[in-house]
């Protein structure tokens, strides 16, 4: 399948609710060749084939923005996350694979082991170490399987915007409600803003379709690497927040239910052969997305209370 005739690319985001389907959605909004049809969760159950393969059935490209994303609620409901990531991708990729439309698929770094030492290339073998990964995996699988030529599996990682609960969002919050905080420094990842993240796809869309961009998994993350303690404080300095109030701790003070990987730094070599550039150095990406409303107001609140606060 090609755009229409009229040059028009007929879009399907499903997870159009999501905090990276908002901005997806508002920025192929602003594009005058895009046709864009957005189902939220209570407009599409992509746990059901039948009603997926209706919704796919005349777009483009679908971005399957829909997933289970609770991933301490998978370890004890591994069944029921693998349905949303797992199954329900199978049906979306099964619907292109039958209509022709392009499917990009956002999956997660949670599919790796998450113990290396140097970023993890695109082709590395799968290892995840926890419910939620295994979920995951099962997506990026049924793509491969179903659809070769025409299914892009993209992996993201530390995503953080201005619609939905984030760690930045976190911890502006709570700049303004407490005096200290203690973030864990042996974690190391690419914080990755969910707008950037949403140009990158809509970039990719137009590449599959214009034949430029080779099926098969790209590292949709940030570029350069820190941890989340770096994040916290970057954050605050960015804010006008003093950045020694957060102070280093161990993913021990922080026991929770799934495992995370210590190491989720991601290469991007593949994006080259779909002549686009990788995402920018997170603190690029920080920058700009904390001089965006929601994260504006935020800083403001917290800057108000640590100048009234005693020093």
């Amino acid at each position: 399948m090609t755009a229409n005739p009229s040059g028009t690319v007929r879009w399907l985001v499903t997870g159009a609710a999501g905090m990276l389907g908002q901005d997806l959605l508002s920025l192929l909004g602003a594009d005058d060749s895009a046709e864009v049809t957005a189902l939220r969760r209570a407009d599409l159950d992509i746990t059901d084939a039948a009603a997926v393969l209706a919704a796919v059935e005349g777009h483009d490209v679908v971005v399957n923005c829909a997933a289970w994303t609770d991933v301490d609620g998978a370890e004890s409901a591994e069944e029921a996350a693998t349905a949303v990531n797992g199954t329900g991708v199978r049906h979306l990729a099964a619907a292109c694979a039958k209509t022709g439309a392009r499917l990009l698929h956002v999956s997660t770094d949670y599919v790796l082991a998450g113990d290396a030492a140097v970023p993890y290339s695109e082709d590395t073998p799968t290892a995840p170490v926890n419910a939620y990964g295994r979920s995951k995996l099962a997506g990026e699988q049924a793509v491969a399987e179903l659809l070769p030529q025409s299914g892009f599996t993209v992996r993201t990682a530390w995503l953080y915007g201005q619609h939905g609960p984030n760690f930045v969002a976190t911890m502006l919050r709570l700049a303004a409600q407490r005096p200290s905080l203690d973030v864990v420094d042996d974690q190391h990842g690419q914080p990755t803003w969910s707008y950037a993240l949403a140009r990158q796809l809509a970039a990719l869309g137009r590449a599959a379709l214009a034949g430029q961009a080779p099926a098969g998994v790209y590292h949709g993350t940030a570029s350069g690497r820190t941890t989340w303690l770096g994040l916290a404080r970057e954050t605050y300095r960015l804010s006008g927040l003093d950045p020694e109030r957060i102070r280093p701790t161990t993913s021990e003070a922080f026991v929770r239910p799934a495992v995370r990987p210590s190491f989720s730094v991601l290469a991007h070599d593949r994006w080259a052969q779909a002549g686009l550039e990788p995402l920018a150095d997170w603190h690029e990406q920080l920058a700009e997305a904390l001089a965006t409303p929601v994260f504006t107001e935020l800083a403001e609140a917290a800057r108000t209370t640590e100048s009234g606060r005693p020093q």
